[in-house]
């Protein structure tokens, strides 16, 4: 939520119910847990606000969420605003046609997949997922809607990780 001025209060109460997990899934890795702000309701509203607050404007017609934790926060903001929700998911999950982009990880490689036809060319669009760490994944996904014909307006995460500060 770098977008957002430090001075308003709810970024603070947002930041203290993320839980911070070290070493998981593996010895090493500082995981950044949002389902301890999912059992805070005024936390989780504060947070689906401030992405309505700044996209109720921009004439966003798609927020399509990343699997998984796109999907808790991208549904509620596509209500919100006025815009469908389009689910971004990992290969096999979607029933029909789909239209795919494989991306690089840092130990490996990855796809994600939308169903052909749910975008339409010039919607804008707004991709929504829980924290944006190297960037892979969102890019991925900004790919995936720009080929189908979208205008991807921005990208939009709960977390960012400190190290990536204003990324």
């Amino acid at each position: 939520m770098s977008a957002f001025r430090e001075e308003d209060p709810r970024i603070n109460s947002i930041r203290t119910k993320i839980r911070l997990v070290p070493n998981f899934p593996k010895q090493g890795i500082d995981f950044l847990d949002i389902t301890t702000l999912l059992l805070d309701p005024k936390a989780f509203k504060n947070t689906i606000d401030m992405f309505v607050e700044r996209y109720k404007n921009k004439n966003i017609s798609v927020v399509a969420g990343i699997e998984a934790r796109g999907f808790i926060f991208g549904p509620p903001i596509a209500l919100a605003i006025g815009a469908k929700f389009v689910p971004l998911r990992k290969p096999r999950k979607l029933p029909g046609e789909v239209i795919s982009e494989e991306y690089t990880l840092e130990y490996g490689s990855d796809c994600l997949e939308m169903h052909l036809g749910a975008v339409q060319r010039g919607e804008c669009a707004l991709v929504v997922d829980d924290l944006v760490a190297t960037g892979g994944t969102l890019c991925a996904a900004m790919n995936l809607l720009e080929r189908a014909g979208a205008e991807v307006v921005e990208c939009a995460c709960v977390i960012e990780l400190p190290a990536l500060k204003d990324r």
